[in-house]
């Protein structure tokens, strides 16, 4: 899920949310799907369940996603939260869980197209608790020269003492005023 690169082709979409008060009041949740056991390869370290949620979003036009994958990677509650400029300039954020997001960016990203990649990675850990600045590229095709965005997912992931769950996925792409900062980079 970079999740901004996983959700370029929702940031598109994101004023047209915002603009028309789906964005203000938000409808019911749908009812979560039931938790999908986990591939263990999946989720058996920091770089495997980061790995693994790249690789889940993307695929090219026409390719169905395995969002049962998807959703075994999250724990029950986790959520997704793109950050993204508004029309009217402001800085916004929405907040969805793992089945909202399926919902609203899986169509657009089976029928375009989407790769993303990790960059690049810093990461802390307390206990059973980590914290990663992931810098992602996004593209429609993986041939394609230049991504069409970069950002930082900020992914938040537990260990449960037999295997790793994604938490939260923050992220934001990077804009003219805030590009990704050097340290990031590397």
């Amino acid at each position: 899920m970079t999740l901004r690169h996983l959700l370029l082709p929702l940031a598109l979409l994101l004023p047209s949310v915002a603009g028309s008060g789906l964005g203000a009041q938000a409808a019911p949740a749908p009812a979560a799907a039931p938790q999908p056991a986990a591939n263990p390869a999946d989720v058996a370290s920091e770089d495997a369940i980061i790995a693994a949620l790249y690789d889940v979003i993307s695929g090219p036009a026409g390719q169905k996603r395995n969002w049962d994958r998807m959703r075994s990677l999250f724990q029950p509650g986790a959520r997704l939260i793109p950050t993204f400029k508004a029309q009217d300039g402001s800085w916004q954020q929405r907040t969805w869980t793992v089945d909202e997001y399926i919902t609203t960016a899986g169509s657009t990203l089976e029928q375009r197209g989407f790769f993303e990649i990790e960059a690049a990675r810093k990461t802390e850990r307390f206990g059973n608790m980590v914290q990663a600045w992931s810098t992602y590229e996004s593209r429609w095709k993986p041939e394609d020269e230049k991504p069409f965005q970069r950002g930082i997912n900020s992914i938040q992931m537990r260990y449960d003492g037999t295997r790793w769950w994604i938490v939260t996925v923050f992220w934001q792409g990077e804009t003219p005023e805030h590009p990704i900062p050097e340290k990031y980079l590397k």
